[in-house]
């Protein structure tokens, strides 16, 4: 690999900064967050916004992600061949469970969220597309970190950078009914990516329930590779249980994972997955490998 470039990489962190941070960000605040000039900052700011990156509060001056880089977030989404693959099958799993489908892949420690469709009923709820969910505590995470290639099930020690800038995420939606916001999508986003329990062993609990030893974790996966499944019982929100299987492809590489997400009283018996809602689940995941595989 040849030297980089070191303007695009500071245009790259101040991305990264604006996109974890909170909503917009003063050219002080970026320059101490950076390390840079503010004269340097100001340069590289004029460009992003010249591009439609980032735009600028005319009022307050301070910067936020712009447009333009929202649009090309969604765009990856929507090209993306394991969201594609996984629509119909997505669409048939949501109406078998009756429950919220969830569709993620590994990034930056965490399990992006690249497809979710909405229980069938008529409840308004929030869309978690591109949302960043801790891996340690989610039955797509678990799967996912179970299946590492790579085996790097410590990567669940490097928390997410931040939560993935996305234009169609928190877009409310009504099918009817009286409408009001459930847990598993009004709650769930905010408290993916914010640990409000102090972490132990490195990880952050979510819930009284949430693994946070490594130890721990490191048994679970082995329960989540020696069944082919893995589940969450209120361990990132208290009342919501998630159930998970690995989508592979067709070099048999683990490349995401499907699950359902909802009630515990829905989704549970005597804490522990019904079995019917896993087998739902498993069925989906191997149709999807089956399609990936051609």
């Amino acid at each position: 690999m040849g030297e980089t470039i070191q303007s695009v990489e500071r245009a790259a962190g101040i991305l990264r900064l604006l996109a974890s941070g909170p909503r917009e960000l003063g050219v002080a605040e970026l320059a101490r967050a950076m390390g840079l000039p503010k004269g340097t900052l100001h340069g590289i700011l004029r460009t992003l916004v010249h591009v439609g990156f980032v735009e600028q509060d005319a009022a307050t001056g301070r910067y936020r992600l712009g447009g333009t880089l929202l649009h090309l977030g969604s765009s990856y989404l929507d090209v993306n061949e394991l969201r594609t693959r996984s629509l119909n099958w997505a669409d048939a799993l949501a109406g078998r469970s009756r429950e919220s489908v969830w569709i993620g892949t590994a990034h930056e420690g965490g399990v992006l969220v690249v497809h979710h469709v909405f229980r069938p009923d008529d409840s308004m709820q929030v869309l978690q597309v591109g949302t960043l969910l801790p891996a340690h505590a989610t039955a797509l995470g678990k799967v996912l970190l179970a299946y590492d290639p790579y085996g790097d099930a410590g990567a669940a020690f490097d928390p997410p950078s931040g939560a993935t800038p996305h234009a169609s995420a928190n877009t409310p939606h009504a099918s009817g009914g009286a409408p009001h916001a459930t847990a598993e999508t009004s709650h769930a986003s905010a408290t993916a990516t914010r640990g409000d329990e102090p972490a132990v062993e490195g990880l952050p609990a979510f819930t009284p329930r949430t693994i946070t030893g490594a130890d721990d974790l490191a048994k679970e996966l082995e329960l989540v590779r020696g069944r082919g499944w893995a589940c969450d019982v209120e361990e990132l929100v208290e009342g919501e249980v998630s159930i998970a299987a690995p989508i592979r492809d067709g070099r048999g590489v683990t490349v995401g994972a499907i699950g359902v997400r909802g009630a515990v009283e829905r989704l549970a018996d005597d804490g522990e997955p019904r079995i019917t809602i896993v087998s739902y689940v498993r069925d989906a995941a191997r149709a999807i490998t089956r399609d990936l595989s051609r």
